[in-house]
């Protein structure tokens, strides 16, 4: 099944959430997007529905299977990337907002590439700071 960018980035605000505060529900998802209401409840559905999560009598969102792989991978690109433009010298900020676009359309190549790239530079970092 394809899946849309709205719905990889409201996976992956709904784990990162998660690890921040342990319990999320879609008012927790407005907050941190910024959408209304009325999108997030839409949104939740269709994840509900296409089973990526599932939601609690108290509204608690939790991550399925499907969920949680598709926003751990989109998470784990996210803080690749931001820790990549941040080598290059990018504002923090900047880098993270950036991942966030960069993160859905990148190819698996590529992000090979950027990830033994990052590794190899902390690695001369690394060195040169103890020396």
């Amino acid at each position: 099944m394809q899946i849309h960018q709205s719905a990889e980035d409201y996976l992956e605000t709904i784990l990162m959430l998660t690890q921040r505060m342990g319990r999320v529900r879609s008012i927790d998802v407005v907050n941190e997007l910024g959408y209304t209401k009325a999108s997030v409840s839409i949104a939740m559905k269709k994840l509900r529905e296409n089973g990526y999560i599932a939601v609690d009598g108290e509204g608690n969102l939790t991550l399925l299977e499907p969920g949680r792989e598709i926003a751990e991978r989109i998470y784990s690109r996210h803080r690749l990337l931001t820790h990549f433009f941040v080598q290059l010298g990018v504002d923090e900020e900047v880098a993270a907002e950036d991942a966030c676009k960069a993160e859905h359309i990148l190819s698996e190549q590529t992000l090979e590439k950027i990830r033994e790239y990052a590794l190899l530079h902390d690695a001369e970092g690394s060195v040169q700071k103890s020396e």
